[in-house]
């Protein structure tokens, strides 16, 4: 099942991240806003990798004095989305 997310975040220059993830892999990403170069960096190096990997290398990673930083966010967005299709019944085997 694909799942495109929007979040919003918080405490970064970034302002919301579009997220297009499928069966626990990141086909696509994002920035609004932000470092330009980096985040197209960051975004390119996660296509094609599951999600629980991405989430392992950036969470908990901080920006200057800040507590998170626009990778860290990334990972929030991601557990989000991975605890969403944890929430989502698998669809009813339908006859053929």
């Amino acid at each position: 099942m694909t799942i495109k997310y929007t979040y919003k975040t918080q405490g970064v220059c970034s302002r919301q991240i579009n997220i297009d993830v499928e069966d626990g892999i990141v086909n696509d990403i994002s920035f609004v806003a932000g470092c330009n170069g980096n985040l197209k960096g960051i975004a390119l190096l996660a296509k094609g990798r599951k999600a629980e990997e991405i989430i392992g290398l950036l969470s908990g990673l901080t920006c200057e004095s800040k507590n998170t930083s626009c990778p860290d966010q990334l990972a929030r967005a991601l557990s989000s989305i991975l605890e969403q299709e944890r929430r989502i019944p698998d669809k009813p085997d339908t006859p053929e």
